[in-house]
């Protein structure tokens, strides 16, 4: 993994590990609903930063050596961001 990025996804991991852990004490405070409700979209906005992040070192550096390789390598990378491609439109 590229070091600055694994330095930012780790550090995002950290943020978000942080927001659930005060999700739940809000839930078991009963805190107002849309509070929780906020917050819980702030995780799911980090959750896209994250893997964001995740994508570019991907494309980076698995991806690129695919590609170079040619041949089946790259069909197998362009089928791979084809189904990451699916599965995040599938979750909007």
């Amino acid at each position: 993994m590229i070091e600055d990025i694994k330095r930012r996804a780790l550090h995002r991991t950290r943020i978000i590990e942080g927001q659930l852990r005060a999700i739940e004490r809000m839930i078991d405070d009963e805190d107002y609903c849309v509070d929780i409700i906020t917050l819980s979209l702030a995780v799911q906005k980090s959750l896209g930063s994250l893997n964001k992040l995740l994508v570019e070192n991907h494309l980076r550096t698995h991806v690129s050596h695919q590609y170079e390789e040619g041949g089946d390598a790259r069909e197998a990378a362009v089928a791979e961001l084809l189904r990451l491609f699916e599965l995040s439109n599938n979750r909007g």
